[in-house]
């Protein structure tokens, strides 16, 4: 391409980013250099004409909680296959659909970049995990290898790249004028709230980056205010340790129960002071319950319980409903994936079975070859250099993308897949 065309295109492509947006200038002038798709962080945009239909289903996260996410895709059956039409027909609603899953395992956890000020380099891991899912590169041993299909829709598989990322994305699909659309797990999660029945006081347990960005109740409120209900009471708690907690991290010595019931009773604790003390209005109860992290859905029961366990007592119980309603976002993404799929007309036709046609699963690690990267004896990135790093280098490639298999998954996390994830773990080779 020509000094001149290049200069042109990137005028057109940079005509919806102001100069406040160095990230996306950045991403989009390194698009724009390398347009075949072969270096880091780059995708050939010419595959995104004419029919999609037939291309995989993109989901990330930062790690492998996303996976509870692709579970309940794989598992859902609310439509009519047939007709669209809602009522389950005893067929899975994606069973002709292929996907494509990312694990940002080298750069996790999201939620610490924003308690280190590091908010910018977070957005642009975001954008950096959705254009490995648009492009076809990865590694394979110490070659780059350029088989992997781009992806006609990407869900956003967890709370907080949602919360800081998926206006980006948005964005990012319109400016690129690729016709893919993007699902967040926060907005589906929001939409289940929506539809749900019953008043009351809406508590949403989430991670303490999910809750510091406050994405559930703005985007709680934005949702409830578009159809012309009122503003809700909420309440948050943001967990530092529960999810590692469900995961069976051995850095942990508690159990499921009773860190569960430590978080639910700091929520129930801090919604009470909400509500205030001395008033003559009674207390607007927790009715409804967002479980505003991928892993906390594997732990219901266990939150149900502790709810009831502290409406036994007399100093909480007014604050408590009665009978709880669970809003897990993984299942509402899945529905509005389904919904987005079917008015876009890019549902896959044919049969999942067919030759080669199989989900494939990735997860980041530190680049052993990168004289810049700084590792630690255990194979990850260095603190210190991990929340250290600064917006706009993209030439370097301090972390690839390689095959996730069973093998490669920490012992923790495997048994989470393999006891609590059986979709998604017959599915991972």
């Amino acid at each position: 391409m020509g000094a001149s065309l290049v200069g042109l295109f990137l005028m057109t492509l940079l005509s919806g980013v102001t100069l406040a947006e160095p990230i996306a200038n950045g991403l989009d002038i390194h698009l724009v250099s390398h347009p075949d798709g072969e270096a880091a962080f780059s995708f050939d945009k010419s595959v995104f004409e004419g029919d999609l239909s037939s291309l995989p289903i993109g989901v990330f996260d930062s790690g492998i909680g996303g996976l509870t996410v692709l579970d309940a895709i794989l598992s859902l059956d609310v439509f009519n296959n047939d007709n669209l039409g809602p009522g389950s027909d005893g067929r899975p609603d994606f069973e002709n659909e292929r996907f494509l899953y990312l694990g940002d395992q080298a750069n996790m956890p999201y939620g610490n970049y924003s308690k280190v000020g590091k908010i910018d380099y977070l957005r642009e891991l975001i954008l950096k995990d959705a254009v490995f899912l648009l492009g076809n590169r990865y590694w394979n041993g110490n070659e780059a290898s350029f088989d992997k299909p781009p992806v006609k829709a990407i869900v956003i598989a967890c709370n907080t790249a949602t919360a800081y990322g998926f206006e980006d994305l948005k964005a990012a699909m319109k400016r690129w004028e690729i016709p893919v659309f993007v699902v967040g797990v926060v907005e589906a999660g929001a939409r289940g709230l929506l539809e749900s029945a019953g008043d009351g006081a809406i508590g949403v347990m989430a991670t303490v980056g999910t809750c510091a960005s406050e994405v559930y109740p703005r985007t709680i409120q934005s949702t409830l205010g578009r159809a012309g209900r009122g503003v809700a009471t909420i309440t948050q708690f943001g967990s530092a340790d529960l999810a590692a907690v469900i995961e069976g991290d051995p850095a942990y010595s508690v159990t499921v129960e009773e860190q569960v019931q430590k978080d639910v009773r700091q929520l129930v604790e801090a919604h009470r002071q909400s509500q205030g003390s001395g008033s003559d209005t009674p207390p607007v109860p927790l009715t409804k319950i967002i479980l505003g992290c991928t892993h906390f859905p594997l732990a219901v029961e266990e939150i149900d319980a502790a709810f009831a366990e502290l409406n036994k007592m007399p100093e909480f119980d007014a604050f408590i409903a009665e009978e709880r309603q669970y809003i897990n976002p993984a299942e509402w993404t899945a529905r509005q994936l389904f919904r987005e799929l079917a008015s876009a007309k890019m549902r896959r036709k044919g049969g999942a079975s067919e030759s080669g046609e199989i989900d494939r699963f990735f997860l980041s690690v530190p680049n052993p070859n990168s004289s810049e990267v700084k590792i630690t004896t255990e194979g990850a990135l260095d603190h210190d250099y991990k929340y250290g790093r600064e917006v706009g280098q993209w030439e370097l490639e301090d972390t690839i993308i390689v095959p996730m298999t069973r093998s490669l998954l920490p012992p923790s996390s495997r048994h989470l897949v393999e006891n609590e994830l059986p979709e998604v773990w017959k599915r991972l080779p």
